[in-house]
């Protein structure tokens, strides 16, 4: 029983060492997403951005498309944990501002890896399911914030499931094309975004 403190120790610290390693692999390849593209970048370009061998890569992921995907997967949390409050705001008009004010800096910071995520969710499967995971939450936030809102629960055009989801996806392309432009760009598109939810929740009308 003395024996297992220090144990424990040993795996935590092995632990953090691990994470410190990985992150750094995340953070060298979004650097190389930026600075040559996914295609032209190299499981060789990743390990010396992280100041690791290629067998020391291996140990945390098998290949490009895996340290991508876990790239992928670390931003969409954080998009995520920067606007799960949407749901639960009980003010509607509040709700949609802090989350396009959300998601708008995360473009912002990410847009590269998100564009990424996109281009790739229709050939590699595990990042497409990431993406539709998403996308699925971020429908069940909208149409949380629009039926607060008093739009009708359902499924039929008029309804606020229906709308959330075309909401989502509008605002999923708008951003991919303006963070390409300029965070100006960015801004506008987000503004625009902000002002069609806030037409379909019945909002709009009141901001005179």
């Amino acid at each position: 029983m003395r024996a297992t403190p220090p144990a424990r120790r040993r795996r935590t610290a092995a632990e953090r060492k691990g994470d410190l390693r990985e992150r750094a692999i995340l953070d060298t390849c979004e650097a190389l997403l930026a600075e040559k593209g996914y295609e032209a970048m190299t499981v060789g370009d990743i390990a010396q951005g992280a100041g690791i061998t290629r067998g020391a890569l291996y140990f945390y992921f098998g290949s490009k498309q895996e340290v991508v995907t876990a790239l992928v997967a670390r931003t969409v949390e954080h998009l995520w944990e920067r606007s799960r409050a949407t749901a639960e705001n009980d003010d509607p008009r509040a709700a949609i501002a802090a989350a396009m004010r959300r998601t708008i800096e995360l473009w912002n910071e990410h847009g590269l890896v998100m564009r990424t995520a996109i281009d790739l969710s229709l050939t590699v499967p595990e990042i497409g399911a990431l993406w539709s995971h998403t996308a699925d939450l971020f429908t069940g936030a909208i149409t949380a914030v629009l039926e607060r809102a008093g739009v009708p629960a359902g499924t039929e055009p008029h309804q606020a499931s229906a709308m959330a989801r075309a909401l989502c996806w509008m605002i999923e392309r708008s951003f991919y094309h303006a963070s390409q432009e300029s965070p100006e760009a960015l801004q506008r598109a987000s503004s625009a975004c902000e002002h069609i939810w806030l037409t379909c929740a019945g909002l709009a009308a009141r901001d005179k």
